[in-house]
């Protein structure tokens, strides 16, 4: 699969003091709309409630220099240690409202354009043909934030990594297949990148767009190599997932940080990151457009069920290291359900989480389970919004338009549709151009720092670990008793 649903061993990640943690950047602030003038907004950074957060806000982050030994850093998250001993810098700009302004940072038109700007866009990635697919799953599983291992164990991630990618295969292949062979996800990210240049140029703001995929190719660090190549001076990241996760933009910025922090170079470039914009009123309207359209393409559109379906995360991430993802989720359907009923969309929705795989408990309640209660409870018509997406993938294209359909007409739901996924709908492409140019007064240089644990620099404790994890990975490898176990979670 496309996303950490392939997942099959998730840890449980301890030991967090949650009144610590404020990753989503409820701020208080107020600033014109404006693309001749791009304004740095005061705010106060604290912990909101998220329903008393603006429609109209974007979360951006500017990259900090300080590190931490012996912390696992997720986008700015310290999942070894507690999130208070490294506090993210954090900076909100409003797409409306009156503007504040510090006059130091306030940068003219003409200023951006003698500067060399670029626009780095993250996803995930995914496997060009079905012979890609073991390597893409083998570069899923590998990564730490997916699959986390104690400290002690953590050098059998490859081995194990390399073990699920072989077993699930096959049954990925089969999803791919259905779909056309591959994921489409690298042509649409692409299409996105170039529709997102032209609207920046369109704002007389022109910049150099790049596609980082964290599991396939471009990899991050081939978009990064380019990145120095072109000389640019300043760099905007934009995850292309609308709600933060640890296991999503978390993931794609901690290989970023690491990256910038190890070349003098890149360590001395002002970035700003785009945490999340799931509450930005353009991402908003744009979503509550295409599901207006979409229900009027049923014959009685005020009897249909709205139903959302997000991706799941584990729930120890939500529960142990503060995942902010299901509060900003919630907020986000909120925030789309207000928007229809400002328009006289009154319909009943819910929501649900999909994707879950293997032994451990993902967010409920599962979309697979809601389909069938509602079925049940005599629902006729529904209309399924893939809320955590933004481009067609395996997850839209195989997993809801296949799956999930033929579950909801088994279950007695006789009319069914989709929201299809914003791709590059301008309204939604016009939104990530100005959040582009609202988060470039906070890029912030990053100063270079080692990352590295000194325990992993001991020679004899690295043979020794070599020597009795060799001998582990060997058993899980070759024991059929424990491929077996793995094909029924898996």
């Amino acid at each position: 699969m496309d996303a950490i649903a392939s997942s099959q061993i998730l840890p449980q990640l301890k030991g967090f003091d949650r009144s610590n943690f404020s990753l989503s950047n409820h701020q208080s602030m107020s600033c014109s709309r404006s693309t001749l003038v791009m304004p740095t907004c005061k705010q106060s950074y604290e912990g909101e409630h998220a329903s008393e957060v603006s429609s109209r806000k974007v979360s951006v982050r500017s990259i900090s220099g300080s590190t931490e030994k012996g912390n696992s850093m997720l986008g700015g998250l310290e999942l070894n240690g507690s999130v208070s001993a490294r506090p993210l810098v954090g900076k909100v700009f409003s797409s409306v409202g009156s503007c504040t302004y510090t006059g130091s940072s306030i940068e003219s038109h003409s200023h951006v354009a003698e500067e060399k700007i670029g626009v780095l866009l993250l996803n995930l990635g995914g496997p060009d043909t079905l012979q890609d697919v073991q390597p893409f799953l083998f570069n899923l599983f590998a990564d730490p934030d997916i699959i986390r291992l104690p400290r002690l164990f953590r050098f059998l991630q490859r081995p194990l990594a390399q073990l699920i990618s072989v077993v699930r295969a096959p049954k990925s292949q089969e999803g791919y297949a259905a779909i056309g062979g591959g994921s489409p996800l690298r042509k649409i990210t692409d299409e996105q990148a170039n529709a997102l240049k032209k609207e920046l140029e369109a704002k007389e703001v022109p910049v150099n767009v790049y596609v980082a995929m964290r599991y396939w190719h471009p990899f991050t660090e081939e978009a990064v190599q380019q990145i120095k190549r072109d000389g640019i001076s300043k760099l905007v990241v934009l995850p292309l997932y609308p709600q933060y996760s640890i296991s999503t933009t978390g993931s794609s910025v901690r290989v970023l940080e690491q990256m910038f922090r190890e070349d003098a170079t890149l360590s001395r470039m002002p970035v700003s990151i785009i945490q999340s914009w799931y509450q930005r009123e353009g991402y908003v309207k744009s979503m509550a457009d295409l599901i207006g359209k979409e229900l009027k393409s049923f014959s009685n559109p005020e009897e249909v069920m709205i139903f959302f379906s997000a991706h799941g995360v584990p729930v120890t991430y939500v529960e142990d290291a503060g995942d902010p993802y299901r509060d900003q989720m919630e907020e986000c359907i909120h925030l789309i359900m207000q928007e229809l009923k400002s328009r006289g969309i009154n319909n009943n929705h819910t929501l649900a989480y999909q994707s879950r795989v293997g032994p451990v408990q993902w967010l409920k309640p599962y979309t697979d389970e809601v389909l069938v209660e509602l079925g049940k409870n005599g629902v006729k018509s529904l209309l399924a919004v893939p809320v955590s997406f933004v481009s067609e993938h395996i997850e839209t294209l195989e997993e809801i338009d296949m799956e999930y359909r033929e579950l909801a007409l088994e279950s007695g739901i006789e009319n069914w549709g989709r929201v299809p996924a914003l791709g590059c709908t301008s309204s939604f492409i016009t939104d990530l151009a100005d959040a582009v140019i609202e988060a470039l007064p906070s890029a912030t240089a990053m100063s270079t720092g080692s990352t590295s644990d000194d325990s992993e620099l001991d020679p004899l404790g690295y043979v020794i670990k070599m020597f009795f994890g060799s001998i582990l990975a060997f058993f899980l490898l070759l024991s059929p008793k424990i491929k077996s176990a793995f094909r029924n979670h898996i």
